[in-house]
């Protein structure tokens, strides 16, 4: 198979190329579970003939009337089984995140026409049997768990006699390259769920689009960690990226088991999103400030060498020997914590921390970062791994076979095989977000040394102050998260004549803190609102104050006492921040 069209031919394109014997794996009763390419072309033609057995049907009708099916589950071999069942049974996947609210499930279930739905746990399975009542095109429910009275999804596997693989494979020849594959439902972090369009071309396109301009070459002896959720479009792309290079995919039990599971796998490669990667250099932090003595003096000399580390300058001689003392002294046991074996770690679906990259890189953890939204299934770029195709600070060049445009204000436009279809039911949304061919993001972006692509910021998250000058926030942001005494902030202002600031501290190093300069630390409440707390803050502010002009500069600032989150309803699930749900929180409060 040198062409492959859709995304299950994965399948038949690593069994003919690199079969392996632990395609996917994923932890069972506390064992690691592999499955050969052939147990999951197995797996997921019996799953196809359960589908049409079941009635499920998309062969031949239009976008409306093809069949739903919806996938609400933790990463896992099953999830990729049965997304490629439901793409070869000719229906259209609709994943969906665990963390979704009761409303939104409903909403997307109803405008989807959600047929049936597979579910991993109990706590999933009774949210859904909850919302049943108000969801009448959902048939039935499907558990990847055993879970008592419920139907296993192993009750659709039906065996695969001549009948069957007749009828199955009759059904797959009928999916074409443009024919749907996913609606994916994003929330953004304003308005109600969209769901956005994609076809087996746009994603495929994609794939290997990014294969090339990465690249990703093939490997089978690779293996790759998988913790971001399958819902979103980046770790789905990833993961078939995975598949049709030949790398097993081994799946992490949790957010909560990964340290473990690297220690246990020693991957080559995973994804992640600066969210989990502030969180890993925050833990590192704290334990480097629990030192004494030499051995703290030496981590703090090794960090501080890293925020210098430039891969395209030459610090010359002296530079080069003390990175690699350090590197030998410290960063060895970062790499070690990572499992000892990565070669690649890809980062996006938010603006990392330009100090970030320099560290890791320095520490000799391959670090890259990439862009891209879900419109454009998703990547528009990516900073590469051969010479002079990665910058820090920067989303890389544009990936090959995906033109780009800077309309007059800055924003981003892109054009190419990868550019969604549309919005479901929203011709509406649609012709505003597609112009003549062009996607428009809504990220404002310049080009730095004629290839490499910044974002600056959002269209909609740029302000004016009352005084009428525009100020673009994540910048800011950006730049003050390098404290590592910040844990989050976002920057407030529309309106007002000054600029502001929203900030939850780094509660561990702000401890240590007040332990270094004799505060006794009581609460997190009561912390926020310390004189010398506050003071303290206030010159952090002030030092980075010197980074931006005057109208940028943050005159007012106020400390807040939890961590936003996903559960607590201020953060996405891809761990982006919902400003305007802070911002009415905060309202709320005053």
């Amino acid at each position: 198979m040198t062409n492959p069209k859709r995304l299950f031919d994965c399948i038949n394109y690593q069994l003919e190329k690199f079969p392996k014997q632990d395609m996917l794996a994923g932890k069972e009763n506390g064992q690691w579970k592999t499955y050969s390419t052939k147990e999951i072309l197995d797996n997921v033609n019996s799953l196809t003939a359960g589908l049409l057995q079941l009635g499920v049907s998309g062969n031949d009708m239009t976008t409306e009337s093809r069949d739903k099916i919806a996938i609400i589950s933790n990463n896992r071999p099953e999830w990729l089984i049965a997304d490629m069942a439901v793409q070869q049974s000719g229906a259209i996947l609709v994943p969906v995140y665990p963390t979704t609210s009761n409303s939104e499930i409903e909403f997307i279930f109803n405008d989807a026409s959600v047929k049936y739905v597979f579910v991993s746990s109990a706590e999933l399975l009774e949210k859904i049997k909850s919302l049943q009542i108000n969801i009448p095109s959902l048939k039935n429910i499907f558990t990847f768990n055993e879970i008592a009275g419920a139907d296993h999804w192993s009750k659709l596997l039906i065996p695969f006699n001549n009948d069957w693989a007749e009828k199955t494979e009759a059904a797959k020849q009928k999916v074409g390259e443009h024919d749907l594959a996913t609606i994916i439902y994003t929330s953004g972090t304003t308005g109600i769920p969209k769901g956005v369009m994609l076809s087996h071309c746009n994603i495929v396109s994609c794939i290997f689009l990014s294969k090339e301009s990465f690249p990703f070459e093939d490997n089978p002896t690779h293996k790759a960690l998988s913790f971001l959720p399958l819902n979103h479009i980046f770790e789905k792309v990833v993961s078939y990226v995975y598949m049709f290079s030949g790398y097993s995919i081994y799946f992490a039990e949790s957010l909560d088991t990964i340290v473990v599971n690297l220690q246990e796998l020693h991957p080559d490669i995973f994804t992640t999103v600066p969210r989990l990667l502030e969180k890993v250099y925050e833990r590192i932090m704290a334990k480097g400030s629990e030192q004494t003595g030499i051995k703290r003096k030496l981590f703090f000399w090794a960090v501080n060498l890293g925020k210098k580390y430039d891969n395209r300058k030459n610090l010359g001689v002296f530079y080069n020997m003390q990175l690699a003392i350090a590197n030998k002294l410290i960063f060895n046991k970062w790499r070690d914590a990572l499992g000892g074996n990565i070669k690649t770690i890809v980062t996006g679906g938010a603006a990392c921390q330009e100090r970030l990259m320099r560290i890791f890189n320095a520490a000799k953890i391959p670090l890259y970062e990439g862009y891209g939204p879900t419109e454009n299934s998703p990547v528009i770029s990516i900073n590469g791994r051969a010479p002079g195709r990665s910058k820090y600070g920067t989303v890389g060049p544009v990936i090959k076979g995906v033109e780009l445009k800077l309309e007059e204000d800055g924003e981003i436009c892109v054009k190419g095989p990868t550019v969604m279809v549309g919005y479901y039911k929203r011709p509406d949304l649609t012709a505003e977000t597609i112009i003549n061919g062009w996607l428009h993001t809504g990220d404002i972006g310049a080009f730095e040394d004629e290839i490499f692509l910044r974002i600056t910021d959002r269209k909609k998250e740029l302000f004016k102050t009352s005084g009428g000058k525009y100020v673009a926030p994540m910048a800011i942001e950006n730049k003050l998260k390098e404290s590592r005494f910040i844990e989050q902030l976002i920057i407030v202002g529309p309106e007002r004549k000054f600029v502001g600031a929203l900030i939850v501290p780094s509660f561990i190093n702000l401890k240590e803190w007040c332990k270094q300069n004799n505060i006794e630390f009581t609460t997190n409440n009561e912390m926020i609102h310390h004189p010398e707390v506050v003071k303290f803050y206030n010159n952090i502010i002030e030092t980075y104050n010197h980074n931006f002009n005057h109208v940028e500069q943050i005159k007012k600032f106020e400390l807040l006492p939890q961590e936003w989150s996903i559960e607590s309803g201020e953060m996405t699930p891809k761990l982006s921040l919902k400003r305007k749900i802070i911002m009415e929180k905060i309202q709320r409060c005053d």
